[in-house]
């Protein structure tokens, strides 16, 4: 089945749409050592946002090594366990428009619209440091459920 075809399955779009922890993969190109952290995101139907700072080891990995995977499952949550996988080149988005405009997205996704109003999350929206990492899959792989 063709990434594209698995990305617009029903269950596939409802997961991701959900407030649910990613988990973005990163390595380093030296070391090659892998690094797995959990974050916030979000889905706009083609391309996974995710909201890091520049200081961070994600960001330091994608900058000098841009392949990376994000993983999303349902974990226990209502089995059996569904989960979406995605692996491509990231890019890094630094402009202040675009990281305060997904910023806003993906903290209003997990905090709601007046939860992001909170004097945090507004200062992370425009830190200088915040930065957004942006997948668009080149491959997909999903788990757990047929439609």
């Amino acid at each position: 089945m063709e990434k594209q075809s698995k990305l617009t399955k029903h269950w596939v779009q409802a997961l991701l749409s959900k407030p649910l922890l990613a988990r973005l993969a990163t390595a380093n190109p030296i070391t090659l050592q892998p690094h797995v952290v959990s974050v916030w995101f979000s889905w706009d139907g083609e391309s996974i946002w995710i909201s890091a700072f520049s200081s961070t080891r994600k960001v330091k990995d994608v900058v000098k090594n841009p392949r990376i995977s994000v993983i999303i499952d349902t974990g226990d949550e209502n089995p059996p366990p569904r989960a979406v996988l995605m692996e491509g080149k990231a890019e890094l988005l630094t402009d202040p428009h675009t990281v305060q405009k997904w910023s806003s997205t993906i903290y209003s996704h997990y905090l709601g619209e007046d939860g992001v109003k909170a004097p945090e999350p507004q200062s992370w929206i425009v830190d200088p440091e915040n930065t957004i990492i942006k997948l668009t899959p080149e491959k997909v792989f999903i788990w757990g459920q047929s439609d």
